[in-house]
Parts: structure tokens; sequence; C-alpha cells
């Protein structure tokens, strides 16, 4: 079986589920109902505007929905949703009946002929074997009825969509892929009532304000250059200065839990994906190979299989184990590049990885270990938007059969259902989610959007240790294969800063705030002595500004705020000639006047603190 062959069939497996819980939450919910025949609405609006075009799919989604099709001469913007906006409403005011019928393949052909796109989705639902489901808005055969393949489920009739709203519009791949032909794609959202849709869009607004890509550019803490390429952010001076104090923060916890770290190349040769199986499951994944000295190389997309020749280098007892191995390391996947998203969604991304080396016995006492982690973590960066997703196999799922006894399978989900229970946390048990090579549990975090993702991982693997054919001796003098964890609190630090940039508006808390503090002298006398303060708090590694520039204070003080300093020191001739700070905090309009020790103090304090 190809690569190709195999990351299709591998794509097919893990979306089946997430299918068939969007089918049942379609057919649970109306408001899913009225969106997609909102979406109708939207695409017959369109077909009668704009005759030429073709039309291509458009589903419901969780939040709205949104519609593909190739305009060929024909160029839709924004300034255009007012006419289409005003069609719509024409066409819900018909109240045309949405009226369901099944045809067969042959039937399909003469009523799509000429359109690529549903031709080609005709094709599919042959060779399935299947009738084709086809929906009407309107009365078959009425001058107002358009016809779309459809499975459904819709409400009743146009007239129920009662308040919708086109939201934008932006271009997409046909299928996804990038080697198709580029389609014109419209969002809107539709709802019961004009108070739910007002109250959407102005979580839509707020959202938009949270936004990481507009705060990382007003923040100047990351750009993505094309000269450098896309998927590839660059952390300017402000943005590293927060991760760096993540990371330090990051070493500090591990080494507190036992944690040792190393550090492996961005390169392997290609043996090493041989041995770990990535050549074969994951190659669409990787970059191309670099050849030189007649052998291949890769950039690594996990720090995985060079964490096993760590251990492998070598013999362990079992007083070595549990063995905990961190890594803050880069690696590097090949995204298509429309599904590429300022830092949530990269092409190179530094993950917070480890991975623990243990035995039967230890498996629950680390697993509950990684999750204290993670609660203290959570608790000193000020994230609590996450909810905990079990992904557990299905027995009669072959892809299961690979990797482990069934006995292991067994007694990991219990041992971790059992963790989740006794920490009285909630999460979502999912059957046939897990991996092929073990169980894992994800911490889910919702962005601003209402988009849901991975940040966190823990996952137990059964394949890594039996493919580089880990062992150690135990107390019987026996050799046996060690269980391995994967963790990551952090996942990758891209995505997780997208994640925390927009939980906090950019108001960070002050001990990974990118500037901690700004000296605002009132006059230029007063900069040598702010100039000194500055090398006070310097020397106290704290993160601080000198604005000497000749702007009235009030400017000074804007500025600072628009850049979301957590504190800001005026100094004038009173306070140098005392030894004073009149400080200021982010949002706040009182000024609390100290001497410098006891500012420098208090900021140390907090930070010690990470409130």
């Amino acid at each position: 079986m190809s690569n190709k062959q195999n990351k299709v069939n591998g794509e097919a497996r893990e979306g089946a589920l997430g299918y068939k819980q969007a089918k049942l939450k379609a057919e649970k919910s109306d408001l899913w109902k009225l969106r997609h025949t909102a979406e109708h609405v939207l695409h017959q609006a369109v077909k009668e505007l704009y005759p030429s075009i073709q039309l291509a799919m458009g589903p419901a989604t969780e939040d709205g929905f949104y519609f593909d099709f190739d305009g060929g001469e024909v160029k839709i913007s924004a300034e255009d949703f007012p006419k289409i906006e005003a069609k719509m409403q024409e066409i819900i005011d018909l109240d045309l009946p949405m009226i369901e019928k099944e045809i067969t393949v042959g039937a399909a052909r003469e009523l799509f002929a000429g359109n690529p796109y549903k031709l080609e989705w005709v094709d599919t639902i042959e060779t399935k074997g299947e009738m084709v489901t086809i929906y009407w808005s309107g009365e078959p055969g009425s001058q107002r009825a358009t016809v779309d393949l459809c499975a459904g489920p819709h409400v009743a009739s146009t007239g129920q969509v009662k308040a919708f709203k086109l939201l934008s519009v932006a271009g997409a791949y046909w299928h996804g892929d990038e080697k198709n032909k580029m389609l014109t794609r419209i969002y809107g959202t539709a709802f019961f009532s004009q108070k739910e849709l007002d109250k959407h869009l102005e979580m839509l607004a707020e959202a938009e304000k949270r936004n990481h890509h507009r705060i990382g550019k007003q923040m100047e803490l990351f750009e993505i250059f094309p000269e450098i390429g896309q998927g590839l952010p660059v952390w300017l001076p402000k943005g590293y200065a927060m991760r760096r104090a993540i990371e330090d923060y990051m070493i500090w916890l591990e080494r507190k839990y036992g944690y040792a770290h190393i550090l492996t190349p961005h390169i392997n040769r290609n043996v090493l994906f041989k041995k770990s199986g990535h050549l074969d499951f994951y190659a669409d994944s990787m970059y191309p190979p670099i050849e030189f000295d007649d052998e291949k190389y890769y950039l690594k997309p996990m720090n995985c299989p060079a964490g096993m020749m760590v251990y492998k280098r070598k013999p362990r007892s079992y007083k070595d184990l549990p063995l905990k191995l961190g890594e803050l390391g880069t690696v590097y996947r090949y995204e298509k590049s429309g599904e590429l998203h300022g830092l949530q969604r990269v092409r190179g991304m530094t993950q917070n990885d480890a991975h623990i080396f243990c035995t039967a016995a230890q498996l629950k006492d680390q697993f509950r270990e990684v999750m204290e982690m993670l609660d203290i973590f959570y608790k000193d960066v000020g994230f609590d938007k996450y909810t905990f997703r079990l992904s557990l196999s299905d027995p009669k799922d072959d892809k299961y059969s690979f990797c482990g006894s069934r006995k292991d399978w067994e007694k990991m989900e219990n041992t971790m259902r059992e963790i989740l229970d006794e920490a009285g946390v909630e999460y979502e048990s999912i059957v046939g989610d897990a991996a092929f090579y073990g169980p894992k549990l994800d911490v889910q975090a919702v962005n601003v959007f209402g988009k849901e993702d991975s940040i966190s991982t823990i996952q137990v693997d059964f394949n890594l240790p039996e493919r580089f054919e880990l062992e150690y001796v135990n107390s019987d003098g026996q050799k046996e294969r060690p269980f391995v964890i994967h963790r990551a609190l952090v996942g990758s630090f891209e995505r997780f800063f997208a994640f925390l940039i927009e939980h906090h508006a950019g108001k960070f808390p002050l001990w990974y705030a990118p500037v901690q503090v700004k000296l605002l002298p009132i006059t230029d006398r007063n900069v040598t002595y702010a100039q000194k303060i500055v090398a006070q708090l310097l020397d106290k590694n704290i993160r601080v500004e000198l604005d000497d520039r000749s702007e009235t204070l009030s400017a000074k003080i804007r500025d600072a705020q628009l850049e979301q300093v957590p504190y800001m020191a005026v100094v004038g001739d009173k306070e140098m000639q005392d030894d004073l700070v009149a400080v200021r905090a982010r949002d706040g309009q009182k000024q609390e006047v100290m001497g410098v020790l006891e500012f420098v103090e208090k900021l140390q304090i907090e930070v010690q603190k990470r409130k």
C-alpha cells in the first residue's frame, strides 16, 4: 500500500467518528437544520444573481454555514453582501418548501449535467451503490425552485430562517487540496431570532478584538514573512521574551518532578524514521528528504524516535525507572497552505515534549503525576477554559490489533478512567478515537471564535517500545519491555500561545508579560534617574523598557497601555529628589508612590507568585 493510500485510509478512519457525531448532532439539532437550510438559500440567491457560476458544495457548521462556488469571471467580495442578503430575504419571504427526493445515479447525472463538482459527488455515490438524495427549495419545475445534492436534514421551508447574516468571503481549494482549483467561499450564520443573532455578532466582534493575529501584530510578538515561508512564524523580541519565560518555567517545573532534559537534532537519517514507522505511515506529512553523502536525511516531524534512541543508548534496570526525558524540540510538518492559520496551524513548531519510560506498576502514578503538573501549569499561566477528552480504542476495529496486547490496552484505558474519576474532572470518552498505537488524553481548549483544538496531550505508546526493542531488567533479572508515556503539557508553543494571547487579550500576567515595566521620565532632566532605575530592574531580571521620547507624559502612558505593559513607573523632579517612583497599573487610573527598592520587591514577589 502506498504512503498516500495509507494517509487516505487513516484520514477516513480518523474522520469517520467525527462525521458520525456531526451527523447525529445534525439530526438532533433544530439549529443545525435551520443553518443547513440557510446555506441552500444562500446558494440559490447567488445562482439567481450570477447565473454563470458553478455551485460546488456547502454544509452547515457548528456556528453557521458556508458555501463554495466556482465563480469563473464573477468576482464576489464583502461589498456584494447587501445585494446577496436582499436576494436571500426575498427567497425566505417566499417560504419555499424544502423537498427531499431520491433519484438514480443516471437521473442525477442528467440533472447536474455541465457541473463537474456535482458530477464528481455523483461518481462517489455510485461507487457506494447508493441512490442519490437531492433537495429542492421550491416545488420542482416551478420558476423559483433550485435543486442540490444533499443528504439533509433541513427545516420544512425557507420561511423558517428568521435571522441570518453573511460574515466573510475567502478562497478555498476544492476538497481542501491545494492541487485543486481555488473556489470562492462565503461564510454566514443563522438563528431563530434576531436577538440570538445580535448576541452572536457581539461575540464575534469581541472575538475579533482578541484575535491573536491582530494582537500579535499590535504588540509585535510574532511575524510571518513570505520570504521565510508560510507557516514558519518568527518570534519577535517581545514574543520571544514571553516564550522564553514560559520555557524557563517549564524546565523548572519538570526538574521539580524529576525530569532530565535532552536536545536532539532538527534532521535525522532516514533509517531512524524507517525504524519508527514514520516513512510508512506519516511520509505525506513530512518534508522531502535532504540527500548528501549518498544518504537521506529528513526534517523531523516528531521528537519521539530520537528520544527512544537516548533511552536505548545503555542497559536499563528497573531501578532506573521511571526515566523522564524532557525536550523543547522543534519539528516540521507539511500542512496545506489553505489550512495554515497564524500560530494555531504552522509548519514549524516547538513542542514541550517528554517521554516517560516506566514499568506497568508505575503507570498509574506517572499518569496521575502528569495530571497534577497540568493543573499547576494551567493555574500558573492563568488559563482555565479547557476540557478533557479521553480517546479509547474500539475492540472491534482491526487498527488496534497491531500494537500492544488487548490486555495492555484495557489495563491502560481503565487506569486512565480511574485517574480522571478520582480527580473529579469532567471528561468526554470517545471510543474508536485513539491512535493505533495507544489511548490518549487530550486537553481541549475552545478559542474566542468557538473553535476547539488540542493544546496538551498525554499519550500511551505501545508501538515505539516494540519497534525500537526497548528493554529493562526487572527485579528477577529478566528483560521486559517498558511502557512509554508521551507527554506535552504545552503541546506546541505556537498553538498554545495563540490560545494564550486570545484568552488574555494581550493583558498577560506579570511573570511572562513581554515588557513588565515601562519607565516614563516626565522631562529630559529625569532621564538619567530613570536609567538608574532601569539598571536596578534589569539586575533583578525584570523586563523593563525606558521611554525617553520627547513626548508628553499622557502620550507615553497611552502608548504603554496600548502595549498592555503591566506597570508604568513615572519619574519627575519630586521622585528624583526623594528616590521614589509613581507606579501606575495597566488598568488603573490611580498612581501609587513608593520607594524604588519597595517597587522592585513588589515586582519580584508578584513574579514569584505567578499571579
